[in-house]
């Protein structure tokens, strides 16, 4: 019996040869129709015979292209109307933008073999793609993703291009960025100044050879500038974080292949999977002693941040080499990266000696995603290239809002339908340039969704630039929409009426956990360095029971001062001297025998003591993220830092892992307390646990010890909490959880305790899940 359906598929279906495989699949069972893509997915008619439209249905999510995503099948049987062959129609642009723009996907082996087959027409060419392999986020500029809404339609295809392009059994039929030396991009070799050197394969043998005389290159990749540099040459990279300026913080390196990584570091079967994988994030593994490296890649750091190329363009070049590079983020500090080489030029003309270019456009900066294996599995720390935008799918629609994140590590997340698509890291708000980006993000964002949002969801903190940006949309919103074609498109200020939801920080931490691992209620351990409290307070060490709608303050950890407020971020010695002062009052400043009083001048000591004394300048917090700084200081490591997270990292490296002893924590019930903590139960007292480590320090125990059974402590305080509050569901999510030590010793214990312990998936635990979980509790507020 002759019937017709059709099907509508939702997910990852666009950039990734589904509409060849469906053409393919389709004419294999000798079903006539057509298959399109619109603004939603994928759709298809079909009509033929029952049992070959039975089996269509079966094959379609079965035996899908590699890098697809099915979120979505549905299905509607029709009345024939006699369809006379398959055919592959070109896009429809209407309707609600939903489908999921792929990220950029790193260069697949067939392409890959290509590009060093001197037979092959794209020998050595740098920008070699096909369906499975290429730019897609950084060059789309409208849905649905084809050619002439890319970056790619100033570039028309020869005829052997432009042939590939249309046939259906080709893997580059319908492969937007589709190029060759004849038609496509091309490199070329910059002075500093932006005077061009050279072109082609010059450029790049040219670039290879001033990297081996240890000069530093911008190289325009992916989603923006890399800073490249022999990666063995310790004066090259001291003159790198002399000009950058990054005194302190680890590079990034890229490694030729992986036998090169396996001089680098240890390599067991996950973390190679990862690297190769098509996301081929940067990942941190554990640094070789006799690694070719310069020891200032990553100073006093026991791990490498290392990944393998992922262009042709950075595959060629690594193989001219044949040694490891830098490979860094091409920005100053607390900048987003360049995409632009005029820009590039002028805003890191200082710094690099030279630039490799390119032409083909980038519509938005990428950086490359950071990532880590924990519990077995990958853990992000920096969500981008090869994940960004994906989004985090909910079981029910939600209004249309946007959660503009947090103040540190920030990212975007707008919620469409079911799905909540989630930017690529844009950094911290610390700088003009980078606000500029933010911004940028959000409008490219609301453009290429074309979405109009109901609510603009944001945190707590009054003083973030990110809240102050929100509020100061509420009245006068301007929404870009764009309503046409790229090339014609004419954009639109729409002033609309926006409903402002202010989100605790600890509270978005939950809810984008409870988000990841569809739960419904969990105790969440939020610990980071800063989060603005119901109360007023600086929070940081909190466990708030709840879901995405409210939570309880349930217990924290005791509080303390900040001398300075924001200085004893960049000053662990601070943190240290508020905690020995609460323990000591003003009898601390004849203390000459503790490592972060000695870190103070006598006038300096009693400036601090009159603070902390007078409560000026001198917040409250309940920081776990200046506890650990504290602890550090207190042991001699890094009484100032030049990045966030340095002191705690120090301690965690330090931690001898053997160790199974820990400090004491005396747990307090203080519920009867302020009416502002009235929900408040539990009080998390580190008073005995810093005085054993003071007895520690005077009996010569090795340090190494002493900040093992630290966060033994801390560990063993979780799991005490978790017992007391009674809740089965467990989240731990924050800054303080990028700590290896921390999350895999606190998620075995509470396993072992009969708990379910729920970690991030698809954001980092730190601030990057902010705007998630922001969009997770507007939506939870809104949904009444």
């Amino acid at each position: 019996m002759i019937k017709r359906l059709r099907a509508e598929i939702r997910g990852a279906v666009q950039g990734v040869g589904f509409r060849p495989f469906v053409y393919r699949l389709a004419t294999e069972l000798a079903l006539k129709g057509w298959v399109i893509n619109d603004t939603r997915g994928v759709l298809i008619e079909v009509e033929g015979d029952e049992a070959a439209l039975m089996r269509f249905i079966e094959r379609l999510p079965a035996e899908k292209p590699p890098r697809s995503i099915i979120h979505s099948l549905d299905v509607e049987w029709l009345a024939p109307i006699g369809l006379t062959r398959f055919e592959i129609r070109h896009s429809d642009d209407a309707g609600t933008k939903t489908v999921l723009v792929l990220p950029d996907i790193a260069t697949c082996p067939d392409c890959l073999a290509e590009v060093f087959e001197p037979t092959n027409r794209r020998y050595h060419y740098p920008f070699t793609n096909c369906t499975n392999c290429g730019p897609r986020f950084t060059i789309i500029e409208a849905l649905p993703y084809d050619r002439p809404n890319t970056t790619m339609r100033r570039f028309a295809m020869c005829a052997d291009c432009q042939g590939e392009y249309e046939n259906p059994l080709d893997r580059r039929f319908h492969a937007q960025p589709n190029a060759c030396p004849v038609c496509g991009p091309q490199l070329a070799l910059w002075s500093s100044s932006g005077t061009p050197l050279a072109e082609r394969d010059e450029a790049l043998h040219k670039t290879a050879e001033a990297l081996r005389e240890g000069k530093i290159v911008a190289v325009k990749g992916l989603g923006g500038f890399l800073l490249m540099a022999d990666a063995r040459n310790a004066e090259t990279l001291a003159r790198l974080r002399e000009r950058k300026p990054r005194r302190d913080k680890p590079f990034a390196l890229m490694a030729r292949d992986l036998a090169q990584v396996r001089t680098l570091v240890d390599l067991d079967a996950q973390a190679e999977a990862l690297l190769t994988s098509p996301e081929s994030p940067i990942v941190l593994l554990r640094r070789k002693p006799q690694a070719p490296v310069a020891e200032n890649v990553a100073p006093e750091n026991p791990y490498l941040g290392v990944m393998l190329p992922y262009t042709p363009l950075h595959h060629w070049l690594l193989r001219e080499l044949d040694f490891p590079v830098v490979a860094t983020s091409g920005n100053l500090s607390d900048e987003p990266i360049c995409i632009d080489e005029n820009e590039a030029v002028q805003r890191l003309g200082h710094l690099a000696d030279l630039f490799l270019v390119h032409n083909r456009p980038i519509t938005r900066h990428v950086d490359d995603s950071v990532m880590t294996v924990m519990l077995g599995a990958p853990r992000f720390l920096r969500r981008a290239r090869g994940y960004a935008p994906l989004p985090v799918w909910r079981k029910h629609e939600m209004p249309t809002i946007l959660g503009v994140g947090a103040h540190l590590k920030n990212t975007i997340a707008l919620s469409v339908r079911n799905q909540i698509f989630i930017s690529q890291h844009i950094g911290d708000l610390e700088t003009p340039e980078a606000m500029n980006a933010f911004e940028r993000v959000i409008a490219d964002f609301l453009k290429l969704y074309e979405a109009t949002p109901v609510a603009i969801a944001h945190d707590w903190h009054p003083d973030y630039l990110s809240t102050k940006w929100a509020r100061e949309q509420v009245s006068d919103f301007k929404l870009q929409v764009a309503n046409s074609k790229p090339e014609t498109c004419n954009l639109k200020p729409v002033t609309l009426n926006l409903k402002l939801e202010a989100v605790q920080h600890h509270h978005a931490h939950l809810a984008a956990c409870l988000a990841e691992n569809e739960a419904e209620r969990a105790l969440g351990v939020t610990w980071d360095g800063t989060g603005y409290g119901r109360d007023g307070t600086i929070w940081g060490g909190e466990f708030l029971l709840g879901d995405a709608k409210d939570f309880q303050r349930v217990a924290y950890l005791q509080p303390f001062r900040l001398p300075g407020g924001d200085a004893a971020i960049k000053e662990p010695r601070r943190s240290a001297f508020a905690l020995l002062y609460d323990m000591f009052g003003e009898a601390l400043i004849e203390r000459d025998d503790l490592a972060p009083i000695r870190a103070f001048t006598p006038a300096e000591r009693k400036t601090l003591v009159q603070m902390l004394r007078k409560e000026i300048n001198a917040p409250i917090t309940t920081s776990a993220g200046r506890l650990f700084d504290g602890v550090a200081a207190l042991i001699g490591l890094h009484p100032r830092v030049s990045f966030e997270g340095q002191a705690a990292m120090a301690l965690e490296f330090l931690s001898d892992w053997k160790v199974s002893e820990s400090y004491p924590f005396r747990l307090k019930d203080e519920s009867r307390i302020t009416a502002a903590n009235s929900s408040s139960s539990l009080v998390l007292d580190w008073y005995p646990l810093i005085e054993s480590v003071l007895a520690d320090l005077s009996r010569g125990i090795e340090r190494s010890i002493i900040a093992a059974k630290f966060h033994n402590a801390l560990v063993e305080a979780i799991v005490e909490v978790a017992r007391r509050i009674g809740e089965e569901n467990i989240a731990l999510s924050g800054g303080c959880f990028q700590n290896r030590w921390l999350t895999e010793r606190a998620a075995t214990q509470l396993g072992q305790a009969g708990f379910r312990v729920l970690l991030h998936k698809q954001v980092p635990p730190n601030d990057g899940c902010i705007s998630l979980g922001q969009v997770v509790v507007a939506a939870a507020r809104m949904d009444v």
